[in-house]
């Protein structure tokens, strides 16, 4: 396993980083809005709780947060809760180390699988996840929004 070379700017988030965490992640999926015609849970996810609650991390930059990750512990699996991007930094591969330390992650809790979910009309999330080694499982409605399951085994 290759484990990005982040020590020096990848933390975990404490809590005077939900703040940052919240205005990266309207940043980070604003573009999604009309997409969904909603808005996407990141957007008004309560980071103090995530920070106090899970396993949270953050990729810091000299102007702030450039990525953020959420994983909760779940009985036999990890769950990527949020993953977000600064736009400035998308396609640079920060998405790709945040998989890569939610893999190492995994590895370091016993666990031999991550899970995910998405907006089933996030096409390019659900496609990049794909490339990333995730399979779909399958698709629920949760009120008027309709989310598909990903997991990828370790």
């Amino acid at each position: 396993m290759n484990v990005p070379r982040l020590s020096e700017v990848f933390d975990r988030a404490t809590p005077g980083d939900a703040e940052a965490m919240a205005e990266l992640a309207r940043r980070a999926y604003a573009h999604y809005i009309p997409v969904i015609n909603a808005v996407p849970v990141p957007m008004t996810a309560d980071y103090a709780a995530h920070i106090r609650d899970d396993d949270v991390w953050v990729l810091r930059s000299g102007t702030g947060l450039a990525a953020s990750l959420v994983l909760i512990r779940r009985p036999g699996h990890l769950l990527i809760e949020s993953i977000a991007v600064d736009p400035q930094e998308q396609g640079n591969g920060r998405g790709r180390q945040l998989l890569d330390w939610t893999r190492q992650r995994a590895t370091d809790f016993g666990l031999s699988e991550i899970r995910l979910y998405t907006n089933v009309l996030m096409t390019k999330n659900r496609a990049w996840y794909q490339r990333a080694g995730f399979t779909e499982t399958h698709e629920e409605q949760r009120g008027d929004k309709r989310i598909v399951h990903m997991r990828r085994r370790l």
